[in-house]
């Protein structure tokens, strides 16, 4: 698979470097050229010097051939106008990183679906740790070649879960509404526009669920 970075912080340096581990092709979109030259002998990636919010860069870090961007900036903006302009060329799928929580809802109504927010995720994980939860890592759970997916429900898939025919090396295991309520998947439930429904799948079964719910 290929993953294109805008930005070479370290959270896009990290995922980068396992990426590239496990034998995917990753190219990193960055400004400035003092920051490449540093990087070029650490991760065996390639990179693209340019603004990732224009087009032309954008065009150039080859859409058709990207499974997935990663808009990685320390700058909330620069994400979002980037992820947009992302969307608009044809990226399959753009991942739009927020520090600021208040621009989440934004995000939403942008239809950047795939937002993320590392404070909520520390936040909620210190919180659980002040309780005296045992915090278990989903990557700790999660072995051999079980893999999480999930997608939003369109008018195409607002029907039941039954109906949807979900392959074999698949399972629901449970839908969220309205952003945060929780229901346990079940056959018979009807999916509304904008459900969120996380499966439980084999690897094998990525590509198939990508092609279907994408």
């Amino acid at each position: 698979m290929r993953f294109v970075f805008i930005g070479s912080g370290t959270l896009a340096v990290l995922t980068g470097r396992m990426l590239v581990e496990r034998g995917h092709e990753v190219v990193i979109v960055e400004r400035d050229p003092a920051t490449i030259e540093r990087f070029r002998d650490e991760l065996d990636v390639g990179f693209l010097h340019g603004d990732g919010t224009r087009p032309a860069i954008l065009r150039e870090a080859d859409p058709e051939n990207t499974d997935l961007l990663f808009c990685l900036t320390h700058d909330d903006q620069s994400n979002i106008i980037a992820s947009l302009v992302a969307r608009s060329l044809g990226y399959r799928r753009v991942v739009t990183k927020i520090e600021d929580p208040d621009l989440e809802h934004i995000c939403a109504e942008l239809g950047l679906a795939d937002s993320l927010v590392p404070m909520h995720t520390v936040g909620r994980y210190l919180a659980d740790m002040a309780e005296g939860q045992d915090i278990i890592a989903i990557s700790d759970i999660l072995r051999g070649d079980t893999r999480i997916f999930s997608f939003k429900v369109d008018e195409a898939s607002a029907t039941t879960l039954e109906a949807l025919a979900i392959p074999d090396v698949a399972r629901a295991i449970c839908v969220y509404r309205n952003g945060e309520e929780l229901k346990f998947a079940d056959p018979q439930m009807h999916l509304q526009i904008g459900d969120e429904v996380v499966l439980l799948t084999r690897a094998r079964g990525l590509k198939t669920l990508r092609q279907r719910f994408e």
